[in-house]
């Protein structure tokens, strides 16, 4: 398959001034450890944030809402029950919603409340190599374990190519697959891209804020290009960013700023299709 990187980097910028023009409202059922910086780099990029979570008020925000990213990270039972509301009520009332599958394969409690989540068909599912294989496994793609070691990737995406091909069609979504490659896929179509830097992964959540940003621009467009979109901008944005870190403190700093200021331009001109 040709993939025009000048015709994706188009799609990327366009995707990012629509974005700052009509900054859509995501709601993010997410980690305690993400919150913060999810929160700063929906900002940064011009949309608005709000974290969500009670049981309570999930499922009746979603018709606020745009669009919903739901990161199982630091999960409890309160908060799975405000997830699968959430999800729920994302599908009834047709707003797209992104899966943050966590440690999946980490936990028997974890897995079984994103087996559950599954059910409720996620408009994107965008997590690390390993949480991919995982997730595919979970879906019963494969008998294959992909065990994570914590949060942490213990694949490249690469590995989990295959299976996330495999998990879209069987979920009817687009998946993406994070690492030194990321691999976009909506079972049919796959690209692959080789932006960001070595920091990123120094910097704990920057990659759940990654989903809350895509979630932004699942309201602006079709499955596969926001996932495209947003995994084309924040691999620009870490390669900018980097060049002018000391470290992963200073990285998350240039990171949001890089955010805020980054330009379609940019990304064309530095986009990395491999």
């Amino acid at each position: 398959m040709n993939i025009d990187a000048q015709a994706l980097a188009l799609l990327a910028g366009e995707l990012l001034e629509e974005a700052r023009a009509r900054r859509p409202l995501v709601q993010n059922i997410t980690n305690f450890v993400s919150m913060d910086i999810a929160a700063n780099a929906l900002l940064a990029l011009g949309a608005s944030p709000a974290m969500i979570h009670a049981p309570e008020e999930t499922d009746e925000f979603i018709t606020i809402a745009d669009a919903l990213v739901i990161n199982v990270g630091t999960l409890s039972a309160p908060s799975a029950i405000s997830m699968d509301r959430a999800a729920s009520a994302a599908r009834m009332h047709g707003k797209p919603w992104l899966l943050d599958p966590v440690a999946a394969g980490l936990l028997t409690f974890r897995d079984e409340a994103i087996r559950k989540l599954l059910r409720h068909r996620p408009t994107i599912i965008r997590g690390n190599a390993s949480e991919i294989m995982a997730v595919a496994r979970i879906a019963g793609l494969t008998q294959d374990a992909a065990t994570p070691h914590g949060v942490d990737n213990r694949h490249q995406a690469s590995e989990a190519e295959a299976l996330a091909v495999k998990l879209a069609r069987h979920c009817f979504c687009a998946v993406v697959a994070t690492g030194a490659v990321d691999v976009v896929t909506d079972g049919k179509s796959v690209v692959r891209l080789g932006n960001g830097s070595p920091l990123a992964p120094r910097v704990t959540a920057l990659g759940c804020s990654m989903s809350s940003v895509m979630a932004a621009y699942m309201s602006l467009a079709e499955p596969f290009d926001a996932a495209l979109a947003a995994t084309i901008l924040y691999g620009v944005t870490g390669d900018i960013a980097g060049e002018t870190a000391r470290g992963p403190a200073s990285f998350r700093t240039a990171f949001l700023d890089t955010l805020f200021s980054i330009r379609a331009s940019d990304l064309a001109s530095r986009i990395k299709v491999i």
